[in-house]
């Protein structure tokens, strides 16, 4: 994933706010792009705002965070003047820590929080969409610490500093650079926003940085989940393996849907396939039994699929307002526990498919089990070392993958004056997810140079033409390792290869993305 802002893609339409929010919506807005409000999307902002409006002259009539305290504080009076208690609703969430989110992600989160302000129940002011919206044609970034929110009452502390930033407060990045906020903004040619109490709390009280993690990590899983079909199919056509564990009536037998539709893109992509005969009766689970494991993956990952769906087109916010019947509801849309779960059973995924293909480089570079390949897939063993500084680089991500697989969303802990007793933790869940994608990439990469470098060394050349065009394009982006060289490009070289790889290469199934 992209560590800064990328060049534009406004060339591919703007993104309207008046539309469903997709994935790919969440990927473009990495990068400077238009973001649209219609006229009946601006209609209805401006009508729930003035709605808000006449709700906060009844003087008996309390509405949360406009005119009381916050949180815990709610049976507190708030600030009289608006502008003073926007300023009280941010500054006492000052309070994060750690290094700046990715780009990305602080970019995707505003992009959500901008699609649920727009349907017009927030009571935000008209000028708050426009000023997110004017935000995505710049590179500006609001500098937000990784560190803070768990998820209950929206993601208010990353979404403060997102705020803040917006302002002309704290700090920004430009054109890959960060800086204060106020000459961010000023580079950028950006109005710093003005806001009052119902706008600030409007900002913050959503899960927005969840989702857009939870979305994007998704999206990078999908890419490594198509890659790792492809590349066990190169795996066993290298090897020479009889592809029945594939066949469609064991799978049919099965009865996972999963399983049964990745069974039928790997043999479209092993079509041709000629075994060598000299392979044992049954081959390790990780070749046997790839795609009943990577079959349960797809059906986990198309449960994020539903969960990512749905929360695009929700309204995190707390209270909504609705004029048509004159109604100001209080309740709980801010908590994030959809995606949490969903970001943890991501983290399991990544965990489970890393480990197949951190066993199946295992299995590649053993002659004991590799047809008789040099160990280490190495040149000259001994004089040469081949895989074997990337094997061990692998180890350590599958361990740390391991490590961050125990699920966030059961780590339930009291806050807020017991306020928020249960909490989802959704925004570690989507953090973790979004940095083991990163890890399962390399992954991915690492077993593709592997089965490069076995083409080198002595294996055979594909027999599937599907096959054979997915070690052609490898060959062309990597020399052979001989003599042995740094490869810590090169696996990152192979894993943006691989997990761009084209319909011909790979199974049709995974390559529908969440919307």
């Amino acid at each position: 994933m992209p560590s800064n802002v990328p060049a534009d893609n406004s060339a591919e339409g703007p993104i309207d706010l008046g539309a469903p929010l997709s994935l790919t919506d969440l990927r473009r807005a990495a990068a400077p792009v238009p973001v649209v409000l219609g006229a009946p999307v601006r209609d209805r902002v401006e009508r729930g705002r003035e709605f808000l409006r006449s709700v906060l002259r009844e003087q008996d009539r309390p509405v949360y965070g406009a005119t009381t305290g916050f949180g815990a504080l709610v049976g507190f009076a708030g600030r009289q003047d608006e502008a003073d208690q926007c300023d009280n609703t941010l500054a006492h969430l000052g309070a994060g820590q750690g290094p700046d989110l990715p780009p990305e992600v602080s970019r995707a989160a505003l992009l959500v929080r901008a699609w649920s302000l727009a349907q017009g129940v927030s009571g935000v002011s008209a000028h708050v969409v426009d000023g997110l919206a004017a935000m995505f044609a710049t590179t500006f970034v609001p500098a937000i610490p990784r560190y803070g929110s768990v998820g209950a009452s929206g993601d208010l502390i990353p979404l403060a500093y997102a705020a803040q930033a917006l302002r002309g407060r704290g700090h920004a990045h430009f054109d890959g650079r960060r800086m204060p906020a106020d000459d961010a903004l000023r580079l950028a040619g950006l109005t710093p926003l003005s806001l009052n109490g119902r706008d600030a709390l409007a900002l913050v009280n959503g899960t927005s940085l969840t989702t857009a993690a939870t979305a994007l990590a998704l999206a990078e899983i999908r890419a490594c989940h198509r890659a790792v079909c492809a590349l066990t199919c190169l795996l066993v056509d290298l090897l020479g393996c009889d592809p029945g564990f594939l066949d469609a009536r064991l799978l049919g037998a099965y009865g996972h849907a999963g399983a049964g539709a990745v069974a039928e893109d790997m043999r479209g992509v092993l079509a041709g396939l000629t075994p060598s005969g000299t392979r044992a009766l049954q081959e390790p689970y990780s070749i046997r039994c790839s795609p009943q494991l990577l079959g349960a993956a797809e059906d986990a990952l198309r449960y994020v699929d539903g969960v990512i769906r749905a929360d695009l087109g929700s309204v995190s916010d707390n209270p909504l307002f609705f004029p048509e019947d004159g109604s100001v509801v209080h309740g709980g849309n801010f908590f994030g526990q959809p995606a949490a779960f969903a970001a943890d059973v991501l983290a399991l995924v990544t965990a489970q498919v890393g480990n197949l293909a951190e066993r199946q480089l295992d299995l590649l570079v053993d002659p004991a089990r590799n047809g008789g390949l040099p160990p280490m897939l190495a040149a000259g063993p001994g004089q040469q070392h081949g895989l074997q500084g990337v094997q061990l680089a692998t180890t350590a991500f599958i361990a740390e993958l391991r490590r961050t697989a125990t699920p966030a969303s059961t780590q339930s802990l009291p806050t807020n004056l017991h306020n928020q007793d249960v909490v989802p933790f959704g925004t570690q869940a989507a953090l973790r997810a979004y940095d083991g994608a990163a890890l399962l990439r390399l992954l991915c990469g690492s077993l593709a140079l592997g089965l490069r470098q076995a083409a080198h060394v002595g294996a055979r050349r594909p027999t599937a033409p599907g096959c054979a065009r997915l070690l052609d394009a490898l060959v062309e982006a990597i020399p052979p390792v001989d003599p042995d060289r740094p490869l810590d490009a090169e696996v990152r070289r192979a894993a943006e290869l691989v997990t761009a790889l084209d319909a011909r290469l790979a199974p049709a199934s995974t390559t529908r993305p969440a919307r």
